[in-house]
């Protein structure tokens, strides 16, 4: 599978434009990887992880672009990972020609609370209605947590994110031609029946993102630190679910809790993990 991360950072850029903040003044001085998108990923080149807010900025600079994209999977419905405008900026509607039927898959909470954003802000229709779904070339699933499920030359299985309570938030596993990966954001530490359903499904993994938006001075509940990422990523090799070769990455970097990219990537080298940036593309 090729990777590419189409954005890296936490809810609000790095550097968040209206900050001041030692971190965010470097990144403008610095430039380069030190710049960050919100976060979004894609999978060759035909299945998104978040349909972002950043996605239409990211394949122009980046020479990505989408038009073969799917399907997307989506973690949770807040706004920094969800635009539901892109429903019509892809569609016949706003003159989009050829592209592929999106198969748009996430939680039942999900997919209900992107219902009610559009309706409040885009479009007077039901999202989740067959004629209007026609109309956008799109279609919408369910997807259960704990079940492998077959997607396209994929199998995708889902996992309880420890975020936003409520809205369905998921982690996923990504699994095609022998070789998966797990892509862990937004979420907090994991749950027990996460680890034990990796045991159960026999997962082995060729890479892991994990989540690092509280990163080297914050802490909290619903993401995770640079701490909590390191016991993480070492109870992955504990438990025996990597891989002979597999590489581990953070992503979802805040700009007041992470210093710039070379710093970070400094720190992250002495325990063994690598920082995800904008741009970055990779093979497993």
């Amino acid at each position: 599978m090729k990777i590419t991360f189409l954005g890296t950072s936490g809810a609000n850029a790095y550097p968040e434009a209206f900050c001041d903040c030692h971190n965010c003044e470097q990144a403008r001085s610095l430039g380069g990887s030190s710049l960050r998108k919100r976060s979004s990923i894609l999978v060759n080149d035909d299945l998104l992880i978040d349909l972002g807010p950043d996605i239409m900025p990211a394949a122009q600079i980046h020479g990505v672009p989408l038009t073969n994209v799917q399907y997307c999977i989506q973690t949770h419905p807040h706004a920094d990972h969800l635009d539901v405008s892109h429903f019509i900026s892809r569609s016949p509607i706003l003159g989009v020609k050829n592209a592929p039927r999106l198969q748009f898959f996430a939680s039942e909470e999900t997919l209900q609370r992107a219902a009610e954003t559009f309706l409040r802000d885009i479009w007077d229709q039901d999202l989740l209605s067959p004629e209007l779904q026609e109309s956008l070339n799109l279609s919408t699933h369910t997807l259960q947590a704990y079940s492998p499920t077959p997607i396209g030359s994929y199998t995708i299985t889902a996992f309880p994110a420890n975020h936003a309570p409520g809205l369905g938030a998921r982690v996923y596993a990504i699994e095609s031609n022998g070789s998966r990966f797990f892509y862990g954001t937004d979420t907090g530490v994991f749950f027990e029946e996460t680890w034990q359903s990796f045991r159960d499904l026999n997962m082995k993994f060729d890479m892991v993102v994990l989540d690092h938006s509280f990163g080297l001075t914050n802490s909290g509940t619903f993401h995770m630190n640079a701490k909590e990422v390191i016991e993480h990523f070492a109870r992955f090799k504990q438990e025996g679910l990597l891989n002979p070769g597999a590489r581990t990455f953070a992503t979802h970097i805040a700009h007041d809790a992470n210093p710039v990219h070379p710093e970070l990537v400094s720190f992250a080298s002495h325990y063994g993990y690598e920082i995800a940036y904008d741009g970055l593309t990779l093979e497993i």
